[in-house]
């Protein structure tokens, strides 16, 4: 066997994994939207998201003013601001 049978055998095995890992994605894909409508269809979703979340509270004007003078109230307003950009988070 030469090196050009080889490098055509493994040029066509890169060929046809590449083809086989697509053609995956492709029915991957499918599978997820077939999924989708059968949920939606059956109503078994929980609806629009956007509707049954509650809107989140404007985070406190002290939230966002650390002072510089205590190392317990920096930390205690990290862990305010974390806690209102969660709440932010969790409501979009």
């Amino acid at each position: 066997m030469t090196i050009s049978e080889m490098l055509g055998q493994s040029g066509l095995l890169t060929l046809l994994g590449l083809g086989v890992v697509f053609a995956f994605i492709i029915i991957l894909i499918f599978c997820m939207k077939l999924l989708q409508v059968l949920v939606h269809a059956l109503k078994l979703d929980k609806g629009d998201s956007k509707a049954t979340v509650k809107k989140a509270p404007a985070a406190a004007p002290a939230a966002t003013a650390v002072s510089a003078a205590a190392p317990a109230a920096d930390a205690k307003a990290i862990v305010v601001a974390i806690a209102a950009a969660i709440r932010e988070k969790e409501s979009v």
